[in-house]
This record gives structure tokens, sequence and C-alpha cells, in this order.
């Protein structure tokens, strides 16, 4: 058989998976699980599997949170992206190869496992698509995986920080205060670094502070 006869045979044994691992939300079908219904026929057959990372890049993202008592607190994420290579050799007949790239992607908040989170991510993915083999869900499946879903905090825009400049230095003047003393009030030590959410309830806040300012001055 050529390489791609013996793909052909490894699809045929597997075209289905249940999720047996259980995360912390979620059951999902965990990497060792994918590897496990594939590999005998791989072996069986003769094909081989190389993988290379082509390329890298980590981006770390640092929140900055208060916990019950006050105190500030800062937590930083690492996100991993590879770009990777895989490669289909036939033993038979090592001159027949497939290459096909791909993609992965890892979180971590230690920062030493985003490598091998992404690494273990992608091969799993690489094999379910590569065989078509079909899950429960394509639903996230751990941590790990959620990791799909994560996104940075979109940054404050130039046109929320000068309304919340605007309305705090409003506020200030009606109350015959500072706007320092305003921004204390809301806990505001640098508006840049404010995230774009944060400083939609700023500004609503504001809004609330303006107004019922306004009414006492009419009574």
């Amino acid at each position: 058989m050529n390489i791609y006869q013996k793909l052909l045979e490894v699809r045929k044994v597997v075209p289905y998976l249940q999720k047996e691992s259980q995360g912390h939300q979620y059951q999902y079908v965990g990497s060792s699980q994918v590897l496990a219904a594939v590999r005998q026929k791989l072996d069986e057959l003769g094909l081989l599997l190389v993988t290379q990372v082509k390329g890298h890049n980590v981006r770390a993202e640092t929140v900055e949170n208060k916990d019950k008592y006050g105190n500030l607190k800062k937590t930083t994420t690492y996100f991993t992206e590879l770009e990777i290579e895989y490669t289909w050799i036939n033993t038979e007949k090592p001159d027949e190869k497939i290459v096909i790239p791909f993609y992965g992607q890892g979180v971590d908040t230690a920062g030493e496992k985003g490598v091998g989170k992404a690494l273990t991510y992608a091969e799993k993915y690489f094999l379910l698509k590569q065989f078509n083999i079909a899950t429960d869900r394509d639903d996230p499946d751990s941590f790990q995986e959620r990791s799909e879903t994560y996104r940075a905090p979109e940054p404050i825009t130039s046109e929320q920080v000068g309304l919340i400049k605007t309305k705090a230095l409003e506020f200030a003047e009606m109350r015959g205060g500072t706007v320092d003393d305003v921004y204390k009030h809301l806990k505001i030590k640098s508006i840049t670094q404010l995230t774009a959410k944060q400083a939609t309830d700023m500004i609503k806040k504001l809004d609330d502070w303006i107004d019922k300012a306004k009414e006492k001055q009419g009574e």
C-alpha cells in the first residue's frame, strides 16, 4: 500500500470517540485517548509521524485585581502559539512523505509549560481532524482547550479617556472638589491602564453621580 492508502486504513479504524476524561466543568476526549485509538494501527501499517516546530510566539498578559481585603494582586497569563509541521512517513518506503502545516496554542499561568501544552493540544486536534474522528460535541474540553476562547481584555479607547476626564472634571466642579478626589473615589490610579469594560463602568458611575448631584442642586 502507498502512504495514502495506509492513512485511509487508519481512518477506517476509528470513526468515533466518546468523551471519557473529566475536567473541572467538562467531559472531554483526552490526548492520550486519541493516541491510543490510532497508535496500534499506525504501528501495524508502518506509519511514522514526525513533528517539527517551525516558529513560536509567546505573549504575556498581566491583569491586576483586588482581593476581598483590598490587596492588589497581579496574575500573568502566558499565551504560546506554535507553527508546526507534521510529516507522515511510510517506513516501508521512506521517500513517501506527506508534509502538513499546523498550528498549536497553549495557555499557562506558570510560564514554563506553554510549549508542552501547545504541542499536546495540536497533536490531539491534528489527529482528530486528519482522520475525521468525530467526538460527542466540539466544545471546550479543559482549561487548556478553553484557551481558544481566551482573549486579552480590550484596552481603553481615546474616546473613553476623554469622557472620563470631562465627566470627572464636571463632577468635581459641582462638588467643589478636585479631579484627583474623583479619581480617588473611583479607585483610578491610571486612566490609560483601564480596560474598555472598566472604562464603560466608570463612565456610567460618573453619569449617575452627576445626575444625583444635579437633583440635589435643584432641590
